[in-house]
């Protein structure tokens, strides 16, 4: 190691807080049964808010030895496959018939990634920096990705005649998956080698770091994914209060999905807060949209294989108020970001969108 590069200190509580966070989760499945007494609830609360910053060091460790846009499709994925592995969770421990869960699930993300992450990031930092600039092709692949994608899975099954209700038929099921999978793997063809240079930070960014070292990369790729799953186990273990909660406060039941996605996708939210207070909003963009793209494209496959194995009847298309939200929300991310410059004004617009989201979940 050369003197040019000095070795990068990891912070014992990156390694402590997942470590701690994965022991009471270990309690909570062995000792409890998935069911914490409320003495343990209190204790959950920190680890799992450690275990979230932790994942968000180790993957801007990460981000900062590969560069981007390698490191935010690394943290998408990571928390994509979790996300999508306590989906099938779900679906397989649900009743026989038909089943919403994957619909409201990536429905969550989406309006959580779109209006929420991307509202306080571009609030955030235009109230910091005043105006950020980022590269507007980037966005505008993105965005054309996840709009074809969003209606093409969550609009249409409302308006095919096949089969009866917001469902498709296992043939149209199979295509939806398919071109999924094609389109994501030509997104990420595009933003890592053909078009490589539209997802980098503007070069009016400042975006200083110090150089990461090898072995402080190579804890970082390991303490990665042990960090998320800390996140999800204690999320699931806390899901149940949060549902025994929401049903004696006569809320629907759809409340306890937003506030499981909300939950694994903190790691991501907090990583893009913080790159738009360091004024590289190409990347929190990066990690933002990225983040919606891996739940769509990930999870439709994936709930898609299972439904059509089981025989299981899977419910995707949204309820009319969602259809209109999903559809602002797509024009708004278009506006706000297609420019190449933000203000905190589309932040607080994109926050007011959130807000109805959060309203309709709680009051249909």
């Amino acid at each position: 190691m050369t003197e040019a590069e000095p070795a990068t200190v990891t912070p014992i509580w990156t390694i402590l807080a997942p470590l701690a966070a994965l022991g009471l989760a270990g309690l909570g499945m062995t000792l409890w049964h998935h069911a914490l007494p409320l003495w343990a609830i209190l204790p959950a609360l920190p680890l799992l808010f450690g275990a979230v910053f932790a994942a968000v060091h180790h993957a801007e460790t990460i981000a900062h030895r590969v560069g981007q846009p390698f490191g935010s499709i690394l943290l998408a994925l990571a928390v994509t496959v979790i996300e999508v592995s306590l989906i099938v969770s779900l679906l397989l421990s649900a009743p026989e018939g038909e089943s919403a869960v994957a619909r409201d699930t990536v429905f969550a993300a989406i309006m959580i990634v779109l209006n929420g992450i991307l509202g306080l990031c571009l609030l955030i930092g235009g109230l910091r920096h005043h105006r950020q600039t980022l590269q507007p092709h980037s966005a505008a692949s993105a965005l054309g990705v996840l709009g074809t994608l969003a209606v093409l899975a969550l609009v249409l099954p409302n308006f095919t005649v096949a089969t009866p209700g917001p469902l498709y038929a296992p043939a149209q099921l199979a295509f939806v998956a398919v071109v999924s999978l094609a389109l994501y793997g030509f997104f990420l063809h595009a933003q890592t080698v053909r078009h490589k240079e539209d997802f980098a930070e503007p070069q009016d960014s400042d975006a200083p770091h110090g150089p990461v070292d090898a072995r402080s990369f190579r804890l970082a790729l390991g303490l990665l994914p042990l960090s998320l799953i800390a996140v999800v186990l204690l999320a699931e273990l806390l899901a149940a209060p949060v549902a025994a909660g929401v049903t004696r406060a006569g809320l629907p039941e759809a409340l306890v999905g937003v506030a499981i996605a909300l939950v694994v996708l903190m790691p991501e939210g907090v990583a893009s807060l913080r790159a738009a207070q360091a004024n590289r909003l190409q990347t929190s963009v990066n990690l933002a949209l990225g983040s919606a793209l891996a739940s769509l494209c990930l999870t439709i496959p994936t709930v898609a294989l299972i439904s059509l194995l089981q025989g299981q009847a899977l419910v995707l298309g949204l309820e009319a108020e969602h259809i209109v939200l999903l559809v602002l929300s797509l024009f708004m991310a278009t506006l706000s970001l297609t420019m190449g410059r933000t203000t905190a004004l589309t932040g607080g617009i994109h926050l007011v969108i959130f807000g109805a989201f959060l309203t309709l979940s709680a009051m249909p």
